[in-house]
């Protein structure tokens, strides 16, 4: 039996206040899924989709249900026992020790006091960059402030964060070039943005969203990627620009392309890769995607996360289906006489949790070489 007693969650966000209906419950299950907005077929349900029956699985037993009951039977257990006390017990059963929050949505989502507070676990901040920038050109009034002021913002968050991530950035920054921009075209991006934008209006301007990322890389703190639906073998001329410069990058939400994810593990020494959404999107057959991610990444280029965003019950399926995967997985080679047991415990412990107490400088055992 493969032990993961405590996992880290490297990436996630708070979870909501509010009663759900049904109907808002799926919102956030479409939401996690990539497809916020979006309409389940006529006459189906976003239960009906592999984060769907693992919710059903892993989570009734937790709120005195039998597994895979009704979802609206399911949801009336919620309502009944209330927000917080169903949040409370959920998280709790995760065996999460520690969070690392991202606090850059918008939404009305618990902090990261308050969701270690309910999970009786420890938590620590993620700065999002580009919210970071539009809350400093709404107090700058000039284009030399801004830049002054936007470093001064970066690094000044790394005091307290544990890591930066960017969505943004990767998307819209690296399109055309990995390099830092000059100072001469960051001022000039700046001066258009800033004439053009809107009171409150996102950072969309390329060669900022670049100029932010390196910032970042400066300021001392791992740089967490969201990939989305990219192909992450985009961002190999950035991990070969920020090789040496002691900045970790975390490559996020790689899958489909997790195979290219682990390839860049392989080949950077600074880059390392996030499982938790991969394998709570690919539920039952999470073991195949993590054996694939086996087959070519550093074991200790591997990190636990559950992504999840709104829905306790998605810090509890992203748990239970990483440590059924990893159990599967790292038996099967065991009982083969691939591995040993010893090798396969050690590895387990690393992915599920030393890996991000080395790269993010927590408390606790981090993973170091085999002795």
């Amino acid at each position: 039996m493969i032990d993961t007693p405590s996992l880290v969650d490297q990436y996630c966000h708070g979870v909501l206040r509010t009663e759900l209906g049904l109907g808002t419950f799926e919102a956030r299950l479409a939401a996690q899924l990539g497809g916020s907005g979006a309409l389940p077929a006529a006459g189906t349900t976003f239960f009906d989709t592999q984060t769907g029956f693992a919710v059903r699985r892993w989570c009734p037993p937790l709120l005195g249900l039998e597994a895979h009951c009704p979802p609206a039977r399911y949801l009336a257990r919620r309502r009944e026992l209330g927000v917080a006390e169903s949040g409370r017990r959920l998280l709790r059963a995760s065996g999460i020790a520690t969070y690392l929050v991202d606090t850059g949505l918008p939404d009305d989502l618990t902090g990261p006091a308050e969701l270690g507070a309910t999970g009786a676990a420890e938590a620590h901040e993620i700065v999002r960059l580009e919210p970071l920038a539009e809350q400093v050109a709404d107090t700058s009034g000039t284009v030399e402030a801004f830049l002054a002021n936007l470093a001064e913002a970066v690094h000044g968050a790394a005091v307290h964060a544990v890591a930066f991530a960017s969505v943004a950035g990767v998307r819209q920054g690296l399109t055309h070039t990995p390099a830092p921009p000059g100072p001469g075209e960051v001022r000039g991006a700046a001066g258009r943005w800033l004439a053009a934008r809107p009171a409150g209006g996102e950072l969309t301007d390329p060669v900022l969203l670049r100029h932010l990322l390196w910032i970042a890389v400066t300021a001392g703190r791992p740089l967490q990627l969201h990939t989305g639906d990219r192909d992450p073998a985009s961002l190999a001329g950035f991990a070969a620009a920020t090789a040496g410069l002691g900045t970790d990058l975390v490559l996020l939400h790689s899958y489909p392309y997790h195979r290219a994810a682990a390839h860049l593990t392989a080949v950077h020494p600074h880059v390392h890769a996030d499982l938790g959404p991969v394998l709570a999107h690919t539920g039952a057959r999470a073991a195949a995607v993590l054996a694939e991610v086996l087959e070519r990444a550093p074991f200790g280029k591997l990190l636990f996360s559950s992504g999840a965003q709104g829905l306790p019950e998605l810090h509890v399926v992203a748990a239970n289906v990483f440590r059924t995967a990893l159990t599967r997985v790292l038996g099967e080679w065991v009982m083969d006489g691939a591995w040993s047991r010893t090798d396969a415990q050690r590895v387990a412990t690393m992915i599920a949790s030393a890996n991000a107490r080395r790269v993010y400088r927590l408390a606790g055992p981090a993973a170091g070489p085999h002795r």
